[in-house]
């Protein structure tokens, strides 16, 4: 049976994602200087990590909403904070090599001081490739290759791997950092049963997405990953479990009040998982507080 947060002495972690597209910061377009002073206030309260979204585009045949780039963004509050860790929930492969990914991970590194993770994912949203010129087929193929060189440059430091759609050739990750940290690696899946195979191979973390307390759904997708961690003679528990966690309106959303929120954490709590990812949708000062004063109706218990 599961210890209670009134029994165990396991911290689960607690953060918040926030928007970088159009509108959606209470319903106006967030500037960089909304999205510094929202991650200040998250670590200020005592919120243990701070996300954004990668994404360009958002289109349907009604509606075309545009965002800001993710880690140009990301290397701004990384810079301005002190002590929340940072990441994007999550990086999209598809849309950068994944050399140059390593690249700009070890960078945001450096630059939050060892508080940046790397969220990765394959990628869904067709538009925006096809907007942007990037190549929508065999996306877990090439997922699958580009986590393999990326997380190797981050590990080792050097990669050789002789892809179809990537490769590098004695690369270097230079210039070598000084205390030794590899920046870990986080991968958003839905289940399936290549990627949940990719994630226990190369990941360090996986997150579940978007759920409001748990359920069958979380517990079924959680028992995969179990599986192909034991199917490669990776113990289970060296993966961290991440949910999203989503406010809002219809059930089954968490509703945007604190006594709800610090129960469904609870709940996620009792459930095993590590970090929990607060999603207020619509993110605005009404969601934003609800989760601040849920998480600390919840840790104070």
């Amino acid at each position: 049976m599961a210890e209670s947060p009134k029994t165990s002495s396991r911290r689960m972690k607690i953060g918040l994602i926030a928007g970088l597209e159009e509108n959606g910061f209470g319903g106006k377009t967030p500037h960089y200087c909304d999205l510094q002073a929202l991650a200040l206030a998250a670590e200020q309260v005592g919120f243990d990590s701070f996300w954004l979204a990668d994404h360009f585009i958002y289109r349907t045949p009604d509606e075309e909403v545009g965002q800001w780039e993710v880690f140009t963004f990301l290397a701004g509050i990384a810079a301005a904070t002190s002590r929340i860790a940072v990441g994007p929930l999550v990086a999209c492969t598809s849309f950068r090599e994944p050399a140059l990914l390593a690249k700009m991970a070890d960078s945001l590194d450096e630059i939050s001081e060892g508080r940046f993770i790397l969220g990765l994912g394959a990628g869904w949203h067709e538009p925006e490739y096809r907007a942007f010129g990037f190549p929508f087929d065999h996306r877990v193929d090439r997922f699958a290759e580009s986590i393999e060189i990326t997380a190797t440059l981050l590990r080792d430091g050097r990669a050789s791997v002789a892809g179809r759609y990537y490769a590098v050739t004695d690369c270097p990750l230079l210039p070598a950092r000084a205390d030794g940290g590899t920046v870990p690696i986080l991968v958003g899946c839905g289940g399936g049963e290549r990627m949940m195979a990719l994630t226990a191979r190369w990941a360090d973390a996986w997150n579940g997405a978007w759920y409001g307390r748990p359920g069958a759904k979380f517990h079924e997708l959680r028992a995969k990953l179990h599986e192909a961690c034991e199917a490669i003679g990776r113990d289970p528990s060296t993966v961290e479990i991440t949910i999203g966690m989503i406010m809002g309106e219809p059930a089954p959303r968490v509703p945007v009040n604190a006594d709800a929120v610090a129960q469904a954490l609870g709940e996620w709590h009792d459930a095993g998982v590590a970090h929990v990812i607060g999603l207020p949708d619509p993110t605005n000062q009404a969601g934003v507080e609800a989760l601040c004063e849920g998480a600390r109706q919840f840790r104070s218990a």
